[in-house]
């Protein structure tokens, strides 16, 4: 049962952002890169995918190391993150900026460690909170850095120490949150654009 749960938690992880990012399509012409908005839902949700194939190699069991598919995990996190900020944005020194962390996210994961390609992601993730709250000024964005990276990290850090592997079960649903807040700040931006 504990693996099914599991499973589950990690599929609804790469569904739902697939969802978004189709229901996403030529919607939010409000914003100037509209287009990205599909791609970055759907990044998330490969990202996800990768994830899943990962744990298969791990038995389904966490274990903090690198491999392909963990980078790749990694690397359509920080496309994902990117695309939505850059979706958000008209001014190319800070597009070029967004474009620079995600690179230097992809890269040092292969170059130099996984601890430098979470540094970037780190940077991308403060990059998209200040850029998303300048453009749209909405509190609900506020649940991104609590579900996405506060609650995500406690987890993580939880299954880290303590090798207990119920943890891993809130990691994907705690994510999807964050999915769900974007989508919902897109929503609601597109009504307030209207009025």
């Amino acid at each position: 049962m504990f693996f099914f749960l599991l499973f589950l938690a990690h599929l609804q992880a790469v569904i739902i952002p697939i969802i978004f990012g189709f229901k996403s399509i030529n919607k939010f012409k409000n914003l100037k890169n509209y287009f990205l908005i599909p791609f970055s839902f759907v990044f998330l949700g490969l990202a996800s995918l990768f994830e899943m194939i990962d744990h298969t190699k791990t038995d389904w069991l966490y274990i903090n190391h690198t491999s392909l598919f963990n980078w790749l995990f990694y690397s359509f996190l920080s496309l994902g993150l990117t695309s939505l900020t850059i979706s958000a944005i008209k001014n190319k020194f800070l597009i070029g900026t967004n474009l620079f962390l995600c690179f230097g996210s992809i890269v040092s994961y292969l170059l130099i460690d996984k601890t430098t390609a979470l540094s970037f992601q780190v940077m991308i993730s403060i990059f998209l909170i200040v850029n998303w709250q300048r453009t749209f000024k909405d509190w609900l964005l506020f649940a991104y850095p609590i579900f996405g990276i506060i609650f995500t990290t406690f987890f993580g850090i939880n299954l880290s120490i303590t090798g207990n592997q119920i943890w891993h079960i809130f990691i994907g649903p705690s994510g999807t949150i964050s999915v769900l807040t974007f989508y919902l700040v897109l929503k609601r931006s597109k009504k307030n654009f209207l009025r």
